[in-house]
């Protein structure tokens, strides 16, 4: 009888701890909107939005943040679509040529805080192609809102940087393969960084299926909590 209690009592706190810990991994998600490929939607005291591609809806950010000059990622029509009078845009150097309005010039290990968002510039780059060479200084983002840290990688392979990002609560890292991380190798970059929530991207537009967004979930079972988000228009 005794023994039964005492398994009762375990499977009753590790219930507690689980439905803790699913509150928990629900709150990181709070404010967090997929508009599809790289283009994420961060609404707290400030708006961020990362990268806009194809943006359809009536979306407006304060601070917009663009990785890199490829034409997914870097689309001066999408960010005209986004910003208000007063967005701050922050782009390396070469997106920064082709965009208008208030443009802060970024390159990897650079910190600045834009309408009281912390944001740091981390490398981004490939180790085993040519699609994303370091020497371009193409760069992820870290930035604070809400009082969570996110990581927005970039097109980026897993790299060696990402031991040194630290407390962050939410990542969201490409699984695609092809010019970017597969998504094994997402898993591995995903357990480097240890984020309290990942969220897989990078998928669904140019290459790479939900099929990658899984794999990625199922590889981090019990390591790290992954949500997939569905896109919204």
């Amino acid at each position: 009888m005794k023994k039964l209690i005492v398994i009762l009592v375990i499977l009753l706190l590790v219930l507690s701890l689980h439905n803790t810990y699913a509150k928990e991994v629900k709150k990181m998600a709070e404010g967090i909107r997929w508009l599809g490929h790289d283009t994420f939607l961060i609404q707290g005291e400030k708006t961020v939005i990362t990268d806009p591609f194809k943006v359809s809806g009536n979306y407006k950010a304060d601070v917009i943040l663009i990785t890199h000059d490829h034409f997914d990622h870097c689309v001066p029509e999408d960010v005209k679509r986004v910003q208000k009078a007063d967005s701050i845009v922050v782009a390396t150097e070469d997106c920064a040529k082709k965009l208008s309005g208030n443009v802060k010039v970024v390159k990897p290990g650079d910190m600045l805080t834009v309408h009281g968002v912390e944001v740091e510039a981390v490398p981004a780059y490939n180790t085993n192609k040519d699609f994303h060479p370091k020497s371009k200084g193409w760069v992820g983002y870290i930035f604070k809102v809400n009082n969570k840290r996110y990581y927005i990688a970039g097109d980026t392979d897993h790299i060696p940087e990402m031991k040194s990002f630290k407390d962050i609560d939410v990542a969201f890292l490409p699984v695609s393969g092809t010019y970017v991380m597969t998504a094994q190798e997402a898993v591995q970059a995903a357990i480097d960084i240890k984020p309290k929530l990942a969220i897989p991207m990078h998928y669904g537009a140019i290459v790479g299926t939900e099929a990658d967004a899984k794999a990625f979930s199922d590889a981090l079972k019990g390591k790290i909590e992954v949500l997939i988000l569905k896109q919204e228009p």
